[in-house]
């Protein structure tokens, strides 16, 4: 319902964005006039997906991580372990429908990870899409231990968008492909396109 009212709203509007105030002011008037946030939904999905798919790609042969060039290796859309949690050994081959089946059960991890982590902060579908597709590659307890999710806990939309770009790095090497991701998804969680 949400999002159809933020949907609504932007589309009457001539800039068609929203910055983090606004945001956040729409989000208060909804609740004091009791439109419910859906606990579960999946509004947040096509974000994640979008993210994670254009900048995981999918390969359905193992391949080493950029970054050390080595462990962990990744398959599908960017998995690092298969659906028991074994790590992906080199040499290891998917199918298309193991790619995507995996993928949807990892996001689908990540995401109730992701609302832990939240704790019932005010979070759009486009934020929650933007911290999947950003937890999905760094992982939950470095999201859970960061400045970006302490800073939007606290309302601090523009300070958490401003995080993204500190985890540009692999390796300790800064790789222009997170910078770019980075990008993109910062531009995402705050309700622009990526």
């Amino acid at each position: 319902m949400r999002t159809q009212i933020f949907e609504a709203i932007r589309a009457a509007r001539t800039d068609k964005t929203f910055d983090m105030d606004e945001v956040a002011a729409i989000d208060a008037m909804l609740d004091k006039l009791g439109v419910p946030r859906v606990e579960g939904g999946n509004d947040w999905l096509p974000f994640a997906l979008s993210l994670i798919k254009q900048f995981e790609g999918c390969k359905l042969t193992a391949y080493p991580d950029p970054g050390t060039g080595g462990k962990p290796f990744t398959i599908g859309w960017g998995s690092t372990t298969d659906g028991q949690g074994a790590a992906i050994a080199p040499g290891t081959k998917w199918t298309q429908p193991q790619a995507d089946q995996r993928l949807a059960s990892h996001v689908a991890e990540f995401a109730r990870g992701v609302d832990k982590l939240l704790g019932g902060a005010a979070t759009t579908a486009a934020q929650k899409g933007a911290l999947v597709s950003l937890a999905y590659n760094i992982g939950l307890g470095n999201l859970g231990s960061s400045t970006l999710l302490r800073k939007h806990n606290a309302a601090d939309y523009d300070g958490a968008a401003a995080q993204f770009a500190v985890w540009n790095k692999a390796a300790g090497k800064v790789m222009q492909g997170l910078v770019n991701r980075r990008t993109a998804e910062a531009r995402v969680y705050k309700g622009l396109p990526a």
